[in-house]
C-alpha cells in the first residue's frame, strides 16, 4: 500500500520517489530515464543550463523514456553585490587560479529562467519543480494552463504555506540534512536549518496538498519514516550522485563513498549561496571571508572555471563535493537497482515489523 499515494497519482507516478533535480551536469538524461523508467520522478537539474542546451538534452529523456519526468529550475533572486565585492573576492581566488592556469571571471550573469520556462512549455514536459523560490503568478498560471504540474521547495512552515498558497501542486520539505544549496527564500537560512523529522510533520500539518520530504533519505528506513511522519513521498539526491548512470565526477562519488555522516559542512564559498557539501580546503580557506562574497550567482559564476578545472586535474580539494549527511548509506549502483533494493527493503520491513515493546 506505502506505494499509491497522492502524490503517485498527482504524477502519474508508480513510486512515491523523486530524484532531485541536480543541477551542474549530474542528471544525464540516462540517469532522468532511468529513475522515471524504473517507477520513480526522475529529474533534470536544468538551472545552470543554457535554454537551448536544457531542450536537446529533454529531447534526449524523451527518446529515453515515456514516463513523466521533471525539469528542476532556479527562480533567480534579487542580486545586490557591488563591483567592489567581485573585485574582492576575485583577488581571494587569485592563488587558485595560477595554480589552475585559469583566467579570472567577470562574474556576468545571463537571465534565462523565463526562456527556460518557455521551452518546458514547448516540450511537453509533465512536471516542473522549482528552488530558491516562488516563479511570477503569470508563469505559474500559464504552466498550469500548459498541463504542467508545479513542485515548489520550503524549508520552514511559513515557506511551504507560500508554496501552496502560489499554487504549487506539491512541495517538496527540505530538511537541514540535504546536500547541495538550501532552498530557503524566504529568511535568513540560518533560521531554516530544521532537521527531516521535525520539518515535515510540521508541514502537513498546515498545508493540504503532498509534502515530499527530502534530506539525509538514502534507503526504505529513510522512505517509510517519511510516510509515518505524513510525506506522500520522498526526495533523493546524494543517494543518486553515486549511482552509474549520473555524471558526478569520479573525484566526488569517491568523496562521498568514503566520507562520513560528520564530514560535511554549510559553505556559500562556492556560489554565494548556502549549500551542504564534504569540508576540503578551498572551504576552509574561504571560510573567513563568506560574511563578504558576492551573492548567488555572481559568486557562483566567479568560481566556476576554478571547480572545472580542479576536476580535470584531479584536485578534489577545489571541487564542490556535495553530500547530505548520510554518505555512509551510499551505493555504487545502477539507479535501477537502487529503487528496486528500496521497494524490497520497504516491503520486507513492512512484512517482518513488529514493536520492540
Amino acid at each position: 500500500m506505502w506505494k499509491q499515494t497522492r502524490l503517485t497519482e498527482l504524477l502519474g507516478i508508480e513510486l512515491p520517489i523523486i530524484q532531485a533535480g541536480m543541477a551542474g551536469g549530474i542528471t544525464t538524461p540516462e540517469l532522468v530515464a532511468a529513475v522515471s523508467n524504473a517507477g520513480g520522478l526522475g529529474s533534470l537539474g536544468a538551472g545552470y543550463m543554457d535554454p537551448d542546451e536544457m531542450q536537446t538534452v529533454i529531447k534526449s529523456i524523451k527518446q529515453k523514456t515515456h514516463k513523466p519526468f521533471a525539469v528542476n529550475v532556479f527562480v533567480p533572486g534579487k542580486i545586490s553585490s557591488t563591483s567592489t565585492q567581485i573585485d574582492a573576492s576575485n583577488k581571494l581566488l587569485q592563488p587558485y587560479l595560477k595554480e589552475l592556469g585559469i583566467q579570472e571571471s567577470s562574474g556576468e550573469i545571463k537571465h534565462v529562467f523565463e526562456q527556460q520556462l518557455e521551452k518546458i512549455i514547448e516540450e511537453h514536459v509533465q512536471v516542473c519543480s522549482f528552488t530558491f523560490g516562488l516563479p511570477p503568478k503569470e508563469w505559474i498560471n500559464k504552466l498550469k494552463a500548459n498541463d504542467i504540474k508545479l513542485i515548489g521547495t520550503a524549508t520552514t512552515v511559513e515557506e511551504a504555506i507560500l508554496n501552496e498558497e502560489a499554487g504549487m501542486d506539491a512541495i517538496v520539505a527540505q530538511g537541514y540534512e540535504a546536500g547541495g544549496h538550501r532552498g530557503t527564500f524566504n529568511g535568513s537560512f540560518q533560521k531554516s536549518m530544521i532537521g527531516t523529522m521535525s520539518l515535515v510533520p510540521q508541514v502537513v500539518d498546515k498545508v493540504s496538498i503532498p509534502v515530499v520530504a527530502a534530506g539525509g533519505i538514502m534507503d526504505a528506513r529513510g522512505l517509510l519514516a517519511s510516510m509515518m511522519l505524513g510525506a506522500q513521498g520522498i526526495q533523493m539526491g546524494t543517494a543518486f550522485v553515486t549511482s552509474k548512470e549520473s555524471s558526478a565526477k569520479h573525484q566526488h562519488k569517491q568523496a562521498i563513498l568514503t566520507s562520513s555522516e560528520d564530514a560535511t559542512v554549510m559553505t556559500s564559498a562556492f556560489s554565494g549561496k548556502t549549500a551542504r557539501g564534504i569540508d576540503n580546503l578551498f572551504i576552509k580557506d574561504m571560510a573567513p571571508y563568506e560574511h563578504s562574497l558576492p551573492d548567488y550567482p555572481i559568486q557562483n559564476s566567479l568560481t566556476k572555471e576554478i571547480r572545472k578545472t580542479a576536476a580535470i586535474q584531479q584536485k578534489p580539494q577545489y571541487m564542490s563535493l556535495w553530500s547530505g549527511q548520510s554518505p555512509r548509506l551510499s551505493r555504487e549502483d545502477r539507479a535501477e537497482d537502487i529503487l528496486s533494493a528500496m521497494v524490497t527493503e520497504a516491503d520486507s520491513i513492512l512484512t517482518s515489523y513488529s514493536p520492540p515493546f
